[in-house]
């Protein structure tokens, strides 16, 4: 669903990455776990919360509008 957010979700990945991903074991992008912890507790006030995938949605709606409402290419 929503084809027209797959390449800011790629995106997303990547910028959220932990730098040097691609060094250490699971060789996979991502997020730092601090990062990760933090931003769960400010959105649902715990860090060990659920994601939800509507919360997903509107960040990523959030992160494509962003260059366009600050005048900034990505």
């Amino acid at each position: 669903m929503r084809p027209w957010l797959w390449l800011t979700a790629v995106r997303q990945v990547f910028v959220l990455a932990v730098p040097g991903w691609w060094h250490r074991w699971p060789f996979l992008p991502l997020p730092d776990r601090a990062y990760l912890a933090f931003r769960m507790q400010t959105a649902y006030g715990r860090s060990d919360g659920r994601l939800q995938p509507h919360d997903v949605v509107t960040y990523l709606h959030w992160c494509r509008a962003w260059p366009r409402v600050t005048g900034r290419s990505h």
